[in-house]
């Protein structure tokens, strides 16, 4: 059966043959023949960096179309830094919205109980903009980058049954599709999501996702309809990305596709949902669930006609993101799945691509690709797990129960939007965590090439000329030479 890309195209074309080539135009000396499994965000991005580093890459995806799939996503500056280097910034432009602020509300009335500042003042404190966009759209611009890039086929209806990581097995690693066909390649990346069929052979452990508790609604709406109402039409004249907190429950809602639609994401405890980005969910149910929310969410819920349900899934960190020996390794949900109360799954996995890929424009000799694999580990698990822990945090901020806690809450969040109004610093650990201005910077200012470049120059070259030419040594002993060099 032949597969084909689905024949998505943005609202303005991006004029590949401008993109900017990475990494000055330095190619690896040595290219590798590498299988990316999931064609995801982070799967996507993999793939482009990687074969602008000199490779040459196979994108296996299990579905036999990418589609319009999901709605909203966030798009921080840590992403947008590396989107706008690969010659995205025209194309996000057009379908995105910049936030003006965040803004947090109490649900039964729509008070304001937070607010921090966010448009052209993201990009002046971080280097980047922030923006709302759909993530069809996102997910279509990274398609066409990696279609475009040098040396990428891409295979839809391509299931991975298993994997064999071991290069000291005949014909070396592999991986067998499920229909039987077998796949070689020096390196394997699995991005295949939350549910990695790939992780299990990474860890030897079946580490099954778990449940959070929590699932929820997504729908988009036309902005028309809000325009024509006095009550609604703030929310697309004033770009803000609204919160309403609530005993065990939070909405989400935001402009996207340059405020032509409105997205809304509406999190409620989990009753029976899947983790899946297509389930449809009821709209009638949706509207029971948040039927005490203030006037005007009951205004934006009216025009909701259809929704997705998503049950929210979670993994605990992960202790090692590479196969024992050295050939395998895991990037984006596959091994750091966040929960989206960061609004960070989408930017790490980014992270993480720009990071391999920027990693591997160095390879000249095969003996160097553990500790090329190691090094990433090493860059990348603690950004993503303290990340993860963030996002974990603002889920049990963001449902307290009316009570002590939540007025407790709520008094600081208030006393950090009063700061922010009147220009005055704001102390670290406030409840709105994008009031806090370290937390920010961590968050935000984090640029992958520029952490590449500090492991290059504090020991990755002299690591890596080291391996040059040798068998590549122990593996765990690889792994210990690179904690012990940066």
């Amino acid at each position: 059966m032949q597969h084909h890309l689905h024949p998505t195209e943005l609202p303005t074309h991006i004029p590949l043959e401008k993109v900017p080539p990475l990494y000055d135009g330095h190619r690896a000396a040595l290219s590798l023949n590498i299988i990316v499994v999931g064609a995801g965000l982070g799967g996507l991005a993999a793939t482009y960096t990687l074969a602008h580093a000199g490779h040459r890459i196979t994108l296996l995806e299990s579905a036999s179309v990418l589609g319009d799939v999901g709605a909203g996503i966030q798009v921080s500056p840590n992403a947008t830094r590396l989107l706008h280097r690969w010659g995205l910034g025209p194309a996000l432009a057009a379908v995105a919205v910049e936030p003006a602020a965040i803004v947090f509300r109490r649900y039964d009335t729509g008070t304001r109980v937070g607010y921090t500042r966010w448009g052209a003042r993201m990009a002046h404190e971080h280097g980047s903009p922030y923006y709302h966009v759909h993530r069809a759209d996102y997910h279509a611009m990274l398609l066409r980058l990696a279609r475009a890039a040098p040396g990428v086929r891409i295979r839809l209806g391509a299931a991975v049954r298993d994997v064999q990581p071991d290069p000291a097995v005949v014909g070396g690693p592999s991986v067998t599709l499920a229909s039987g066909e077998v796949l070689r390649a020096d390196v394997i990346v699995g991005a295949d999501g939350v549910k990695s069929t790939l992780q299990k052979a990474v860890t030897g452990r079946n580490d099954a996702p778990v449940p959070t508790g929590d699932a929820a609604y997504r729908a988009i709406i036309s902005t028309d309809p809000m325009l024509l109402d006095p009550e609604l039409r703030p929310f697309v004249e004033t770009p803000e990305m609204s919160a309403w907190m609530a005993p065990g429950r939070h909405l989400m809602a935001y402009n996207i596709r340059a405020k032509k639609e409105y997205n809304l994401v509406l999190i409620h405890p989990d009753d029976g949902s899947v983790e899946s980005w297509t389930e449809e969910g009821s709209g009638d149910k949706m509207r029971a669930d948040f039927a005490d929310f203030e006037p005007r969410v009951q205004k934006l819920l009216s025009f909701v006609k259809s929704t997705l349900k998503w049950r929210l899934m979670d993994r605990k960190p992960l202790n090692t993101w590479v196969h024992p020996k050295g050939r395998l390794v895991l990037l984006g949900d596959a091994c750091h799945p966040m929960l989206p109360y960061r609004a960070q799954g989408a930017a790490i996995a980014i992270e993480d691509a720009a990071v391999i890929g920027a990693l591997f424009s160095y390879v000249s000799s095969i003996s160097q690709v553990p500790a090329l694999l190691h090094a990433y580990e090493h860059l990348r698990l603690p950004r993503a797990t303290v990340t993860q822990e963030s996002s974990r945090l603002n889920q049990k901020i963001f449902h307290l129960p009316d009570g002590p806690d939540q007025r407790t809450r709520d008094e600081a969040m208030r006393a950090a939007m009063g700061a922010e109004l009147e220009g005055k610093p704001i102390p670290d650990g406030n409840p709105n965590q994008w009031a806090d201005r370290t937390k920010s910077r961590v968050q935000f200012d984090y640029d992958a090439y520029a952490e590449v470049e500090r492991w290059w120059a504090s020991g990755g070259r002299q690591l890596l000329e080291a391996l040059a030419g040798s068998d590549g040594g122990h593996k765990s002993s690889v792994k210990m030479m690179v904690k012990s060099r940066l």
